[in-house]
């Protein structure tokens, strides 16, 4: 399967980002993707999360969702991208993944469950993590997609919980908050988290100055299929369940877990 990465350089004008959006995924259509993958708060962002975040928020069939969905529909592709969902707490919004498919159906959607409450940053003040921590995947073409946000990625519980859960391409969607090595970290951690779960790890980041951008597809050896860099943009690349099955049979971990599982 073909999917591809958008790293988007969003903002807060919501039609331009969907407007990105919509670029993006056709281009990732034309060179043959089968899924798309943008980054977290794909479709309004700033370098703080404040009292707009829960402001601009909408419903998952709202009309923001609705062009998401009818973007995958006129392209004949998967998308999934990160959004403000309403919440029922005043003055709090979700920081949301949806997905959808080929068709315009919604395939899962993901609330953010680790909030990014460091590094000065405080995002709990306006948005409300996800109650669930339930893992949420989907399979669209044959391959088992798990949804992570950003933050989640210091989390492996997370990432194994989603292995457990057949995925064989985590989509990590971020806006990795810029600091001292956190390029480096997010680079590593990628990387970490598909060595020791045997998967595809799919980080797709905002381009700077809000994120540090370096979108990546690492393999499950810990091989870095493509990094975009510090623009914008859109690729394709290449994944295979071979390999991810040819990797478990090489270093068969989970058969050889000794620990308690969850």
């Amino acid at each position: 399967m073909r999917v591809a990465l958008g790293q988007l350089e969003s903002g807060t004008h919501i039609q331009a980002n969907l407007a990105a959006i919509v670029r993006f995924a056709a281009e990732a259509a034309r060179d043959g993707a089968a899924l798309v993958a943008f980054p977290e708060y794909a479709t309004y962002e700033k370098k703080t999360v404040d009292a707009t975040f829960p402001a601009n928020a909408e419903p998952l069939d709202g009309p923001v969702c609705q062009e998401l969905a009818a973007t995958a529909r006129r392209h004949r592709i998967a998308l999934v991208a990160g959004v403000v969902e309403t919440s029922d707490e005043p003055g709090k919004a979700y920081n949301t993944l949806v997905a959808y498919g080929p068709d315009g159906g919604r395939l899962a959607f993901y609330r953010k469950i680790h909030l990014f409450d460091a590094q000065g940053f405080g995002e709990s003040t306006f948005i409300k993590p996800g109650l669930s921590t339930t893992p949420v995947v989907f399979e669209h073409g044959g391959v088992r997609f798990g949804l992570m946000t950003c933050y989640d990625l210091r989390f492996p519980e997370l990432a194994r919980s989603l292995a457990d859960a057949g995925a064989q391409v985590l989509l990590v969607c971020s806006s990795w908050v810029p600091g001292t090595h956190k390029t480096e970290q997010w680079l590593a951690l990628n990387a970490a988290r598909a060595i020791e779960n045997s998967v595809y790890m799919a980080g797709v980041c905002q381009a700077p100055p809000v994120s540090v951008g370096r979108s990546i597809l690492v393999d499950p050896m810990g091989f870095t299929e493509t990094d975009l860099g510090l623009e914008p943009g859109v690729r394709t690349v290449e994944i295979s369940l071979a390999t991810v099955a040819r990797v478990k049979e090489q270093f068969p971990m989970f058969r050889q877990r000794r620990l308690p599982q969850p």
